[in-house]
């Protein structure tokens, strides 16, 4: 795996807006993330690339076997020829000429060695020394990496043209692997939404996954977890087989963009704490397990006398400025942070279209929200005004609910067919409301359910569209752009530069963000209380969902002391505490409300 030369990597975000991050910044070392869930989105874009670029292109079919496997391998080897050649091109450049070559450096963090050794060369008047001194930094150099996000769950297994079940190593998730297995990258495989034990388990059956003779992984494994229990069992899953975690990718339950996975109320702080305080646990727990392994495989695990195989922790979730980011590095010992949804604003490192990005420049706290959209059940991150809001609607007004589902990613109910079928369908929707009106439900009953029916939206779809429209793929007309912002976007207001953000994230020069924006802890506090306080409307206070609301309070109880004593404490250059100890005051009062009662046993 290369080595992050920032304290930064840009997450996945959707389907489309990282898919050609890497094309975009990864000659600049920057480490981004890209989603392969839609083959044909990824086969749609290595067009538009390979045409624009000069390279040959040949379309792989719908029709093809193994398809989705060889669009995903085709597309991730023709990012990673085009990265590769704009690196090699950097390479080539003349130092302090401020070219592309000096900007690789001055992007970097000042602690970073090579931004130190770029600054005493630049110092230096002897010109022969000067040049050799130069030749000997642009080799120590490195792109940043491509690396590949599936969402483990998001599985399902297709049939064959007569109809016939396919085996396992065809569902999505399984081909989408084999797809990134096959390419030419040496990069990291981002595994998240939940554990897929028959995924994980399909993982041994590519080497590039293990340790060669000289010690190197060519594909590392990063799996994003909810909490330390969660990364223990993942991780010893993948070592009884010999698997190996990279990295343990910590994120944010709610404060988060995309999907968003609620935890049972555990605050970033309190993960945090726990994964510092049993770091360490995790090699020793999984290392005895793999070397077993490579015994009973009859393979040599290499001397790793020079590297630690602890797996490094990193954290991402509304993270807004600089100081936020040291108190993550430096109290908590996170190797890195990831940023995402403010390099939405970056045309530079995403793509996105216009209209969309307007959309996000302009949007306040009140036009960010936790959605129904999501075809999965599962909340979404979400912005108001978009295209794809705006084509559900008029569907639903012309008496057309739903979408055709042409893609099929997430097809999981069978609620209504013997097939899965996906709740954003005209299909589904259409026998759900069906079903809905013949019920013996009040009739504001029946409208509310069948308006919550009717706001799922096609992700598959719509969450790509926006990609294409700024490539120039799709007429800007076609509309239907769905985006999944977190909601810390609504602290930045404008289109930014590469360089202005990176600044940003480094504390250099002026903040981006205004110092009343709230705390990250406290943004995450207030999310999880109106969560608590949307589902307590729900739930029978008699019932067992109501115990799960007290075990959330108990736990946020915790983690509402802990965002106390760091209130208490000394903040770090732009870290608004204030605003995390009267966050607190209220959302304690919030949650008295909502409960009537004082703090119980759950």
């Amino acid at each position: 795996m290369i080595q992050n030369q920032h304290l930064f990597h840009i997450p996945v975000m959707g389907t489309g807006h990282s898919i050609d991050t890497p094309i975009r910044v990864a000659h600049l070392g920057i480490h981004s993330v890209i989603s392969i869930v839609d083959d044909m989105l990824c086969e749609k874009i290595r067009k538009h690339y390979c045409l624009s670029n000069d390279l040959d292109y040949k379309n792989i079919s719908n029709t093809v076997a193994d398809g989705r496997a060889l669009r995903i391998t085709a597309y991730l080897n023709t990012v990673a020829e085009l990265v590769n050649k704009k690196f090699e091109e950097i390479k080539e450049l003349p130092l302090f000429e401020n070219t592309e070559k000096d900007r690789y450096f001055r992007l970097l963090p000042e602690s970073n060695p090579l931004r130190q050794k770029y600054e005493e060369i630049s110092a230096l008047s002897n010109k022969s020394i000067k040049s050799a001194k130069i030749q000997e930094l642009t080799k120590q150099i490195t792109p940043g990496s491509i690396d590949v996000n599936i969402m483990a769950k998001v599985d399902a297994l297709g049939t064959d043209k007569n109809g016939e079940p396919l085996s396992n190593e065809y569902s999505d998730a399984s081909a989408a692997l084999r797809g990134y297995a096959k390419s030419s990258l040496s990069s990291s495989l981002v595994l998240s939404a939940g554990f897929n034990p028959r995924l994980y388990s399909y993982l041994s059956e590519f080497k590039d996954f293990y340790r060669d003779k000289t010690g190197e992984i060519k594909k590392k494994i990063i799996l994003k977890v909810s909490d330390f229990r969660s990364a223990l069992i993942q991780g010893k899953f993948l070592a009884k087989k010999g698997l190996e975690v990279a990295e343990f990718r910590i994120e944010s339950g709610l404060n988060c963009g995309g999907h968003a996975f609620a935890s049972d109320g555990y605050l970033l702080p309190v993960l945090l704490k726990e994964f510092r305080e049993k770091k360490n646990q995790l090699k020793e727990t999984f290392q005895p397990m793999i070397q077993s392994f490579y015994e009973t495989q009859g393979w040599e695990y290499p001397e790793l006398s020079k590297e630690d195989t602890t797996p490094k922790i990193t954290v991402q979730g509304g993270i807004g400025n600089f100081g936020e980011m040291r108190r993550l590095l430096e109290d908590y010992g996170m190797d890195a942070t990831g940023w995402g949804s403010p390099f939405l604003l970056v045309p530079e490192a995403t793509c996105v279209d216009e209209s969309t990005q307007k959309i996000l420049a302009k949007a306040e706290e009140k036009d960010l929200y936790l959605s129904n959209v999501s075809p999965l059940g599962v909340p979404f991150n979400n912005v108001r005004g978009t295209g794809s809001e705006k084509y559900t609607k008029e569907r639903v007004r012309k008496g057309t609910p739903g979408s055709e589902c042409p893609k099929g990613f997430l097809v999981t109910n069978t609620e209504f067919t013997k097939e899965p079928i996906c709740t954003a369908s005209t299909e589904y929707e259409m026998l759900k409301i069906k079903s809905i009106k013949s019920s013996e439900l009040p009739d504001k009953e029946k409208e509310d359910q069948i308006n919550r029916v009717t706001e799922k939206t096609c992700l598959c779809v719509n969450l790509g569209a926006g990609s294409m429209i700024r490539l120039g793929i799709l007429k800007p007309s076609y509309g239907r752009q769905s985006i999944c912002p977190g909601p810390n976007i609504a602290w930045f207001n404008r289109e930014y530069t590469l360089d202005e953000m990176v600044d940003h994230i480094n504390g250099r020069g002026e903040s981006l963000v205004p110092k009343e924006r709230p705390h990250m802890f406290a943004k995450e506090l207030v999310m999880y209380v109106d969560y608590i306080s949307e589902l307590s409307i729900l739930s029978d206070p008699e019932g067992p969902e109501w115990k799960k609301l007290l075990r959330m309070r108990k736990n946020l109880e915790t983690g509402m002391d802990l965002c106390l004593e760091i209130a208490n404490g000394n903040s770090y250059e732009g870290e608004n505490l204030d605003s995390l100890k009267s966050t607190v005051e209220n959302q304690r009062k919030r949650l008295a409300d909502i409960f009537d009662t004082d703090l119980v046993e759950a």
